[in-house]
């Protein structure tokens, strides 16, 4: 009888806990994934329940989009150029997938440099 109860109980757990989890936001493995000017943008280690969308720029040097999911993790995509964390990565191709992992920057899974 008392093996239900904590069976019930565990279960509960998992569902709230499963509550943070979306396609795009995985809060038990830290991931969270955002379409940012046209490209897919996944950040890891970043456990928030609830993550903000990318939010549009305006400014002179033209169109851009900012996803900030994490204190940590701040990333620019304006006329097709990459900058985490204030620093530049260069120009994204089309299409492009940028992972921010753990502070490395990824572009299409390929670790880049600061430019």
């Amino acid at each position: 009888m008392m093996w239900r109860h904590v069976r019930g109980l565990t279960g509960v757990a998992v569902v709230a806990t499963l509550g943070g989890c979306s396609p795009s936001n995985n809060l038990l493995l830290g991931r969270v994934e955002a379409t940012v000017g046209g490209h897919t943008v996944v950040v890891t280690d970043c456990y928030r329940t609830r993550v903000p969308p990318p939010a549009p720029l305006a400014g002179s040097e033209g169109p851009g989009d900012r996803f900030t999911p994490c204190r940590d993790a701040d990333v620019v995509i304006r006329s097709s150029r990459l900058m985490v964390n204030g620093h530049s990565y260069g120009p994204l191709e089309p299409g492009a997938s940028v992972t921010v992992d753990h502070g490395e920057v990824l572009v299409n899974n390929r670790p880049v440099r600061i430019r």
